[in-house]
């Protein structure tokens, strides 16, 4: 499985080396390539108010 990038626990950072940070803020992804589990059980839709929109 892929990085699911639409889950509230998904989170991507740039470094001042331009290197790509990805992670998951429980700590349940794969390392290395970083991944997500198939089926995660704690995948939580992202909110438009996570993705930086405005109401």
């Amino acid at each position: 499985m892929s990085v699911r990038d639409d889950c509230q626990h998904y989170s991507s950072r740039s470094t001042a080396g331009g290197d790509a940070v990805q992670r998951c803020r429980l700590g349940v992804n794969d390392e290395a390539p970083f991944a997500c589990p198939e089926d995660c059980l704690f995948f939580e839709p992202r909110t438009i108010s996570d993705s930086g929109w405005n109401r």
